[in-house]
């Protein structure tokens, strides 16, 4: 699944899931999950709203490696999506987007005819 960066003032807070990724991977009461950064594996605390309209994973270990990451390059740059793959129960993987996981079909090119 894509996710993107949560830009919290100038620095990278956590991530925002999306609520359709939220309904898909993450069981209704899960109390946390567990993710892999590079060789750390940090384990983040899920709150409530969750699941009610605020999908964000907030963590300050999570937040330190994403900004170490240079995700965001200037203030007014968009995130760069990063690809959660799920890896366990309630475990997930975390590493920058290749380019064809960032591609939609509405940035297909379009044959000529």
């Amino acid at each position: 699944m894509l996710v993107k960066a949560l830009r919290v003032g100038r620095e990278v807070g956590g991530l925002r899931v999306g609520i359709c990724n939220v309904r898909r991977y993450f069981p209704r009461g899960t109390a946390a999950v567990e993710l892999q950064l590079d060789h750390l594996r940090i384990e983040c605390g899920l709150k409530p709203d969750f699941w009610r309209g605020c999908p964000e994973i907030r963590d300050p270990r999570l937040s330190l490696w994403l900004n170490s990451k240079n995700l965001i390059a200037k203030s007014f740059a968009p995130a760069i999506p990063i690809s959660m793959t799920p890896s366990g129960v309630n475990s997930f993987k975390l590493e920058r987007a290749s380019r064809h996981e960032r591609l939609t079909p509405r940035h297909m090119p379009v044959a000529a005819s």
